[in-house]
């Protein structure tokens, strides 16, 4: 095998259509573009999405949606889940032995009335209180 001898696997490739080359071509005289009007002429270029006028589909269609890249914690009311009141240290592993949460969650926050006595328990930086940054 050489490079010289590769050749494309057949049926995979036309022949170029050959436009405007004589009657007997079948493309010639105006080579397949009808008679006169803007898509005949030369240098023509219809705009992407262009539907002759008609509105066109992306702009028929609402705006829909915004995702934020920011990843939101989630918030864990410690009025309800009381459990983590009694938690010695507090961390994304000791609240998940207490209260069920998602393998994807990856940052908790506090909140409630008695969520800033809870602060100094705090052992991960992943968990944030109420009221902290």
């Amino acid at each position: 095998m050489a490079l010289e001898k590769l050749t494309p696997a057949p049926g995979s490739t036309r022949e170029t259509k050959r436009l405007g080359r004589g009657q007997g071509s079948g493309q010639g005289k105006t080579a397949g573009k009808g008679h006169k009007g803007q898509r005949a002429r030369k240098g023509y270029n219809e705009k992407r999405g262009f539907e002759g006028g008609q509105q066109p589909l992306q702009r028929r269609l609402p705006k829909v949606g915004f995702t934020s890249k920011i990843e939101k914690p989630y918030a864990i009311n410690v009025e309800k889940i009381t459990a983590i009141k009694e938690l010695s240290e507090i961390t994304i592993a000791s609240i998940a032995s207490v209260h069920k949460i998602s393998k994807s969650v990856n940052k908790i926050k506090l909140i409630g009335a008695s969520a800033k006595d809870l602060a100094s328990k705090v052992k991960d930086s992943n968990v944030i209180v109420s009221g902290q940054k």
